[in-house]
């Protein structure tokens, strides 16, 4: 499958401040989640974020916090996003047939949001370097289903430069200091 700007939307699962700092990587996983986030917001493409249960872990991290539109941050307790009522309706009101995601952690709410998403019709793709988890072994676990289960798995790079689909453009230029 190959990611669309005009076709997708961003839905970026949990990453905040009391899980992110348990997380392996967690790190270069948020450096990541916060260029797509830009990319995203820069083509045109929709963008969620989810928090688990922010009484308890805490809000989004301010990165993620601060490059959230406004009104685009849902609270949630099922560990899948598609199984939140409040956030199945925001991602089918974008009416884009292709779900990006990022997030933590990879082998519980993102996996899980793909599996839901994936069944209600979606072509998923989670975006694997900016996805983590506490351990590298449930990590590559939640690599392996998703795989076998047909997830798309792709890099940042390559869902920026599918969603820009061509070089010489402003927009290219913009991407190419992102990454950088």
């Amino acid at each position: 499958m190959l990611l669309e700007a005009a076709k997708s939307t961003l839905l970026v699962v949990d990453i905040q401040e009391r899980l992110l700092p348990a997380m392996a990587d967690g790190a270069a996983a948020l450096a990541q989640a916060t260029k797509l986030m830009q990319g995203a917001a820069r083509l045109g493409v929709p963008i969620l974020v989810s928090e688990q249960y922010p009484k308890g872990i805490g809000a989004s991290v301010p990165p993620i916090a601060a490059l959230a539109p406004p009104g685009a941050t849902y609270s949630k307790m099922a560990f899948s996003c598609a199984e939140e009522p409040a956030i199945a309706a925001a991602v089918g009101a974008a009416n884009r047939a292709q779900l990006v995601l990022c997030g933590i952690e990879a082998h519980v709410c993102v996996m899980q949001t793909a599996f839901g998403f994936a069944a209600r019709g979606y072509r998923v793709a989670v975006v694997w370097d900016a996805t983590a988890s506490r351990r590298e072994s449930d990590r590559r676990l939640a690599y392996d289903r998703l795989f076998q289960a047909g997830i798309v798995l792709a890099s940042l790079e390559m869902v920026l430069f599918e969603w820009l689909g061509r070089a010489g453009t402003p927009e290219f230029k913009e991407m190419l200091a992102t990454i950088k």
